[in-house]
């Protein structure tokens, strides 16, 4: 059953260690084994990656790169409703994060002086899409997309076929959707490695997104550096903030929605009302019955579920901003009247008709958060995530004659006075 826990000060703090600790490094063993994979793929290339498939999937490709015809053949074998309600989720996916693009600007200031900043997309971008029961079509659009919005040049995705040799239909059709460039058939730390250091087949990228297992998470840990990632996501995670007009069933619902990803998946419903708290465990247990992942729900409900009761929504409010969810669902009568107040989440879902899975798939907010209360300093994945900034200065002579005493004086303070002199040098021109 899920706990029921104290709303005291004592009784938050000790259930936020609780789930604090279920977000745990990987074990020096893992660390160990994907440092290994790292430098032989390093070394080695294309041979290793295939010995690595053939080690670890049972199966390794004639070739690595999947052409665009096999591509579209598989795409073509989908169900035609599932191809056009992915074709809808897109668009709407594509909109919200057009309104997220920047564009590189210059301002002319007195005295000739010029600053700007120049806006431009990566030039090649790794997206790694687990295989096998863990492949989500969803999450190719919400990592592809934003990539495309913000100009990347090369989107590469790196996909693993599993021992049928054959990869995801579905996959294959959301990466056309949403515009893939090349797709890999390989997968675990050894795609990581070969994405972030290149191979005699697979390019060097920018930067790697995407989920994977823990040898994937460790491999994008131990590149970063080498190669920029995303976020380190940990077990997915559900607060609802509900009053006594919200529906048990609903919340019930939804608290399962985000259970059933894993038993280490956190599932949390606080409000201020006993009875609602009562008729939503009741109407979770009966709505479980019916349920494919019963077993899977009843593990993160049991381990990291929880109940929790609090005497007003102030109380509420202030537990939601020290947790930091993932998602967190916002089940009140006036939900707007909270959102200034909610702080620290990834992604808000306001209202009773606004539940978690629609975020998941189709409203177009991106659906890669933070977890493992990183929300408090993490954004979710977005355009900006597939950019990169530079900024330019120009200055007349005149202009720096005019400002030469201020940095010669801040740089002599800093004793840089090389720095002085590359200014002072110009004065006495």
């Amino acid at each position: 059953m899920m706990k029921i826990v104290t709303a005291s000060p004592a009784g938050r703090r000790a259930f936020l260690g609780e789930l604090k600790a279920r977000v745990g490094a990987a074990s020096p063993e893992t660390e160990g084994k994907v440092a290994q994979i790292i430098q032989t793929v390093r070394e080695q290339g294309d041979s290793a990656v295939l010995d690595y498939s053939r080690q670890f999937d049972g199966w390794a490709p004639s070739s690595l790169e999947l052409s665009r015809p096999e591509m579209e053949k598989l795409a073509a074998a989908c169900d035609p409703a599932f191809l056009a309600a992915l074709e809808r989720a897109a668009a709407n996916i594509y909109d919200f994060h057009q309104r997220q693009k920047q564009q590189s600007r210059m301002e002319a200031q007195s005295g000739g002086i010029i600053t700007g900043q120049r806006v431009r997309g990566l030039h090649r971008a790794g997206v790694y899409v687990p295989g096998g029961t863990a492949g989500y079509p969803s999450s190719v659009l919400m990592n592809v997309i934003p990539a495309k919005v913000a100009g990347v040049g090369e989107i590469v995705m790196a996909t693993p076929p599993g021992r049928t040799g054959r990869p995801d239909a579905n996959i294959m059709a959301a990466a056309l959707t949403a515009g893939v460039d090349r797709v890999f058939l390989m997968g675990g730390a050894q795609a990581v490695a070969a994405l972030a250091y290149g191979t005699q087949s697979v390019p060097k990228v920018d930067k790697i997104v995407g989920p994977g297992n823990i040898f994937v998470a460790t491999a994008k840990k131990q590149l970063y550096g080498v190669v920029d990632i995303d976020m380190i996501a940990g077990p997915s995670e559900i607060l609802i903030l509900a009053d006594a007009t919200a529906n048990p069933e609903f919340l019930a619902a939804d608290l399962m929605s985000q259970a059933e990803h894993d038993p280490m998946a956190s599932a949390i419903l606080i409000t201020t009302s006993q009875s609602l708290a009562e008729a939503t465990v009741a109407a979770l247990y009966r709505q479980l019955e019916r349920l494919s992942r019963r077993e899977v729900i009843e593990k993160s409900l049991d381990g990291y579920g929880a109940v929790i009761v609090c005497e007003t929504m102030d109380e509420a409010v202030d537990f939601a901003n020290q947790l930091a969810p993932e998602h967190l669902e916002v089940c009140c009568e006036n939900p707007f009247e909270y959102l200034g107040r909610l702080d620290n989440a990834g992604s808000v879902f306001l209202g009773g008709y606004s539940p978690e899975p629609l975020g998941d798939y189709y409203a177009g907010a991106n659906h890669v958060l933070p977890t493992g209360g990183t929300a408090r300093f993490f954004s979710p994945l977005s355009v900006d995530d597939f950019v990169k900034k530079s900024s330019f200065i120009y200055y007349p002579k005149d202009a720096l004659l005019r400002a030469a005493d201020d940095i010669i004086l801040l740089a002599e303070t800093e004793e840089l006075t090389a720095h002085a002199n590359a200014v002072r040098v110009r004065r006495e021109d």
